[in-house]
């Protein structure tokens, strides 16, 4: 193995052991999950894009399917440089108490984007509207926080990135939701990218305002036409 590649596993390990130690700390309940992520865009007309995607979510360890839902959007990149529009619509199903429930997910996200030092940033925010399975229908924000460094490896081009996001969900009226992603994207052929990352996920529950953690594995895979 070459020192090239030694660095970069010591360096995902490193830095998976920072966030790690605030998770394992005093958190008995923590569980670790793998979730993968399939999407595919296509460009409609200029400054237009849909796209559709697909996500699984396994949890206990990594050993059962807990979730999966189907995303459709269609995009929008005209109105400036900096920003960009979307609306979709998503189809979840998630097993709960033993019962698989399904809930249907409108929503419209807004994402503006930035640079400073050729550090690129980038913050979204989203509003859905959440009709469940046997629960009220609710409103939820999520707020997403990016940035990715001006670094570019090999000729797939690796690239490192930090993520923040938060919800605020109508129900609860406060804060009760936080992920922090460590990843990194890369160029499999010309039009398909894939994705790395480690996530660790805060959850407070309505009923009992327990806090719980889950630490996830994801992979993503994107192709573009």
């Amino acid at each position: 193995m070459t020192g090239f590649y030694k660095s970069i596993i010591t360096g995902g390990v490193a830095l998976s052991a920072i966030f790690l130690c605030h998770c394992v700390y005093g958190f008995d309940d923590g569980d670790w999950q793998y979730w993968n992520t399939e999407s595919a865009s296509v460009k409609l007309v200029d400054e237009w894009k849909a796209s559709i995607e697909q996500e699984f979510r396994w949890g206990n360890d990594m050993h059962n399917p807990y979730y999966n839902h189907t995303d459709v959007g269609i995009a929008y990149s005209g109105l400036a440089d900096w920003f960009d529009l979307s609306l979709n619509y998503r189809h979840i199903k998630e097993e709960k108490s033993n019962d698989w429930k399904t809930e249907y997910r409108p929503y419209v996200s807004g994402t503006i984007k930035w640079k400073i030092y050729d550090f690129s940033f980038s913050d979204r925010s989203r509003f859905e509207f959440r009709e469940r399975q046997d629960a009220d229908e609710a409103w939820q924000y999520r707020n997403k926080l990016s940035l990715k460094p001006p670094i570019s490896l090999t000729k797939f081009k690796i690239q490192p990135y930090v993520e923040d996001e938060t919800f605020f969900d109508s129900d609860s009226q406060e804060l009760n939701r936080n992920r922090l992603y460590s990843g990194a994207s890369f160029n499999i052929f010309k039009d398909l990218k894939g994705d790395i990352f480690y996530l660790w996920q805060r959850s407070k529950s309505s009923s009992s305002g327990k806090w719980t953690d889950v630490n996830a594995v994801g992979t993503k895979l994107k192709i573009s036409f």
